[in-house]
């Protein structure tokens, strides 16, 4: 058994249950001296700074189990905290209480963090993302972890960043309506592959017995036609795709729209004039939403954003884009709207996304102009 302080995220109950799992011990108030708390710069969670004057708030979990301890190495571990022993003050006498310390060569602090502040913006997707990570059997080791983080802290917010639509015709359901009884340990590293039982409500007042169902869990993604009112052109990403690939296409060069993933924290808008510029190397001066939708609700969570993004587009020749660190292999081609549409009807285009901005471009790009 072991007792550790904690003084950031890990404060919460909810983050601290998804992490440690088991039964977790009732929290005892406890400051830590001679340290301040910051917050660590390009990040949400806090630092440990050495501080003689200074003094921390946290709370300790008494008599934690080996367990517990392992997933928590692994979870503050895989980016290199480490366990010591150390101090605490508390109105309960505490021995021999732990505490993990950032490594010695950790990001710059830059700023004092606040609990409240990270629980209201950022406890629940922190809490999926843990309960994604522990979900795995067997689970990733540190190195594997710290490759997939990114991924799993998207697919979280994803989650958080889900609202009901309007529901004018459809069913309006009720909590229960959809239960799942069965969640299997998800398969793979980049995306996921989710098998579960799940059951619901039938439109005849019965309900299912439970379903074996798999879904591919990916992360939402923004989907951005770039536009010139003035020229009347748009801008086209040609790149090898995997699905055409596996599927035996006998060309998997696809022509498609600029996209790529919303990361965490990011809002979509964002997202999309990050990869207008990373991708095709365009400063956007509107982004108009053309619409949110799921491609294909049936067997997968992605979720498009979808925007016509006015921009300046003098070029006439083909040119290459992307970022090479990210293995990014792209050509770019400005054309007019009109040879556009004629590939949606030669069948050159056949990604769904352009066709739906190209068409919707189609009834909309005479109002377009004025944003410029």
């Amino acid at each position: 058994m072991l007792d550790l302080f904690v003084y950031g995220t890990l404060q919460s109950p909810a983050l601290m249950q998804a992490v440690a799992g088991g039964a977790i011990p009732k929290p005892i108030a406890a400051t830590l001296p001679e340290y301040s708390l910051r917050t660590l710069r390009d990040y949400v969670v806090p630092c440990l700074v050495s501080d003689p004057s200074g003094c921390v708030e946290g709370v300790v979990f008494r008599g934690l189990t080996p367990d517990q301890i392992a997933r928590l190495d692994l979870y503050e571990g895989a980016w290199g905290y480490t366990l010591a022993p150390t101090r605490v003050d508390a109105a309960t006498p505490l021995r021999d209480v732990y505490v993990y310390l950032p490594p010695a060569q950790g990001v710059a602090p830059d700023g004092p963090w606040s609990f409240a502040d990270w629980q209201s913006e950022h406890e629940k997707p922190a809490v999926d993302t843990a309960i994604e990570l522990f979900s795995h059997d067997p689970l990733p080791d540190p190195e594997l972890l710290r490759q997939t983080w990114h991924m799993m802290e998207s697919r979280a917010w994803a989650k958080h960043r889900a609202v009901a639509a309007p529901q004018t015709r459809r069913y309006a359901p009720d909590p229960g309506d959809v239960a799942i009884h069965k969640l299997r340990p998800p398969v793979g590293n980049f995306f996921r592959m989710q098998s579960m039982n799940v059951s619901h409500s039938t439109f005849q007042g019965t309900r299912t017995d439970p379903l074996r169902r798999e879904v591919f869990v990916g992360v939402d993604a923004v989907i951005l036609l770039p536009y010139d009112p003035v020229r009347d052109k748009v801008l086209l990403v040609e790149q090898v795709r995997m699905g055409p690939v596996i599927r035996r296409d006998p060309n998997p060069w696809m022509l498609e729209a600029v996209a790529g993933m919303v990361d965490a924290r990011e809002t979509p808008e964002a997202a999309g004039c990050r990869e207008a510029t990373e991708e095709a190397g365009v400063t956007l001066q509107h982004l108009e939403p053309a619409g949110s939708y799921y491609p294909s609700p049936g067997g997968t969570t992605d979720y498009f954003y979808t925007y016509v993004g006015l921009c300046d587009l003098p070029m006439t020749e083909t040119y290459l884009g992307g970022l090479s660190d990210e293995d990014e292999d792209l050509r770019l081609h400005p054309m007019g709207f009109d040879e556009a549409m004629a590939l949606t009807t030669s069948g050159e285009i056949a990604t769904g996304p352009l066709f739906h901005l190209l068409y919707w471009l189609a009834w909309h790009r005479d109002r377009l102009g004025q944003f410029l």
